[in-house]
């Protein structure tokens, strides 16, 4: 059959790239790929003026790379497949930059924005020497006007850019013009969309005095502190543009209203929810949230919840963020536990800071710091033991980095939480200590598999018996050590398990997926919880589980053997909100 048949189907592409580089060879790629499927089903006229794309379009994506004196050949055959293009590229040199002239037009060049000018040029990115490549040609200029219109020159513009490309050379000489316009100043201040949140909360964080510079991350930094309240669905501060609500000063400076634009949250939200799991068993939640109290810009948030094990309820006042990102809260609550013989009620009352934030740049690092007061009353009954009652005061920090590609589902990455605790019983003054790490690591494997390893440690330093509960570590169950019933592993007291001094456990895992949503587990987990480190007699865990992902993340049921207890366990956790 030859090439003037009616009917073509997708030709084949062989490409000699000649030594170009991967990006370029990426690009070139793309483009004969979307060519050449148009290619299908065309008559040989419509066929002819797609190669000649193909080569033109190979020689545009050259030219982007910074390959200006590219030879480019396309040559035609046919094959037991049908019609193949054979690409055969010579590059050229890379064109280098050679010449850069930066201007600057407008009320920039004003003295006192000297130093200004004079650092943009010095951080201008494409300097002499550097490839010319249009990715790069295109950033450097969007940097530039984004650095001259962030601050005091909203207006700004780019007057005229121009890159004058020599290719025998392999040299282009670029000339970039940017006019500032007039310098902006902040305005007056414009609240829209408030009806039942107090203005002060938009004071609290937007300061400044009509007649400051103009500063987009000012703006920028408002706005998400707004954003990150509860007290509102969206928030949004902008300048006001409006042509009869800006001023100009004698001496040619702009002044534009701060326009802030939000939309309340729901005054009050009642949720509930229901789960199952192999540790707890059925439990039930109610949770109870109101914006705005008495006129004030705080939320208050109640609840209780309710399985085998627990039983609890607390009243919490949540305080609006500070301006360096923290919230604070402080409230109730009441708590009962009945686990492995050991009894507890407690009943207190707490403060809370925590801090979140981000870390500088582009990075996905994110931190977390809590740092807690809380005075209790906790009634403790062992079975077979004593029973005793102790008032406390305790203070924790905790500290958390974390650095994963996903937050709820992490395929690769890191996290490190530390812990820190210090307390004294109030009647009889008897100090107690706690520090705590734990370490988690993801490693993706192929396409979709993960390797997971984990580990934790802790310890008590304490001279009394009589400490929060919460304060010693038991392991044991769906998210410690698997195979073994929920916190079994501890000290035995009569005929319970109670807090230890001393916490280890380690734990690796590998997730296979089948599919993106389906695949199995493969784990070993090992620990103990005893009186010291030296004293430890690990206990072993090991199986396998059905993993799949949701979208609130992943769903595991493992089914574990426990080899100090020499059974087998069903782990496993499925809840619903509504």
């Amino acid at each position: 059959m030859g090439l003037a048949r009616s009917a073509y189907a997708k030709p084949e592409v062989v490409i000699d790239p000649g030594g170009v580089s991967p990006a370029a060879l990426q690009s070139i790629n793309g483009a004969i790929e979307a060519i050449t499927r148009l290619a299908e089903d065309q008559d040989g006229g419509e066929v002819s003026r797609l190669r000649r794309r193909a080569h033109d379009a190979t020689v545009s994506a050259l030219e982007t790379q910074g390959y200006f004196a590219s030879k480019v050949t396309l040559e035609v055959g046919e094959g037991i497949g049908g019609e193949f293009w054979e690409i055969t590229i010579d590059p050229g040199q890379v064109a280098h930059v050679d010449q850069v002239e930066l201007e600057f037009e407008g009320q920039i060049t004003r003295p006192e924005f000297a130093s200004r000018i004079s650092t943009l040029k010095q951080e201008w990115p494409l300097a002499k020497g550097m490839p010319f490549i249009n990715e790069s040609w295109s950033s450097a200029k969007s940097t530039l006007l984004d650095d001259v219109s962030r601050k005091d020159f909203f207006f700004a513009r780019l007057a005229s850019t121009q890159a004058t490309v020599d290719a025998e050379q392999a040299k282009a000489d670029l000339s970039v013009k940017v006019d500032s316009g007039p310098p902006v100043k902040f305005g007056k201040l414009t609240v829209l969309g408030l009806k039942r949140v107090p203005p002060e909360l938009i004071d609290r964080y937007i300061r400044y005095s009509p007649g400051d510079p103009y500063d987009q991350d000012k703006l920028d930094d408002w706005q998400q502190a707004l954003q990150a309240t509860s007290f509102f669905r969206g928030a949004f501060v902008t300048l006001d543009q409006t042509p009869n609500e800006q001023k100009k000063s004698p001496d040619g400076d702009l002044e534009l209203p701060v326009r802030v634009q939000v939309s309340e949250a729901p005054a009050r939200r009642f949720t509930t929810s229901i789960g199952v799991d192999s540790d707890n068993g059925i439990g039930v939640e109610g949770l109870y949230r109101q914006n705005v109290v008495f006129g004030q810009p705080v939320w208050i948030e109640t609840g209780i919840g309710i399985d085998k094990n627990r039983q609890r309820a607390f009243f919490d006042v949540n305080l609006p963020p500070t301006l360096r990102g923290y919230k604070d809260s402080v409230g109730v609550l009441y708590n009962h536990s009945d686990i492995e013989g050991l009894d507890n009620t407690r009943m207190g009352l707490g403060w809370k800071r925590k801090q979140e934030r981000k870390a500088a740049g582009n990075s996905r690092v994110e931190y977390e710091t809590q740092w807690g007061l809380i005075g209790a009353y906790d009634r403790t009954k062992i079975k077979g033991a004593e029973t005793f009652k102790v008032p406390t005061l305790v203070g924790t920090w905790q500290w958390l980095r974390r650095d994963v590609d996903k937050k709820y589902d992490p395929r690769e990455g890191n996290l490190i939480d530390l812990g820190l605790g210090a307390g004294v019983t109030l009647d009889k003054g008897e100090p107690f200590y706690r520090a705590g790490l734990r370490l988690q690591q993801w490693w993706p494997v192929g396409r979709r598999d993960v390797l997971t390893l984990r580990g934790e440690v802790g310890k008590v330093w304490a001279k009394t018996d009589r400490l929060p509960q919460d304060f010693g570590y038991r392991t044991g169950g769906a998210r410690s050590i698997r195979g073994y019933r929920y916190n079994s592993i501890g000290l035995h007291r009569g005929d319970a398990v109670v807090g230890a001094p001393a916490l280890a456990v380690a734990s690796v895992e590998y997730t296979h997926y089948f599919t993106e949503q389906f695949g199995m587990n493969y784990f070993v987990d090992v620990g103990d919880a005893a009186a010291s480190f030296g004293q430890m007699e690990l206990a072993l865990g090991y199986g396998v589980g059905l993993a799949v992902r949701t979208p609130a993340g992943p769903f595991f049921v493992d089914v574990a053997y426990g080899q100090r207890d020499r059974r087998l366990r069903l782990h496993f956790s499925l809840g619903i909100a509504f």
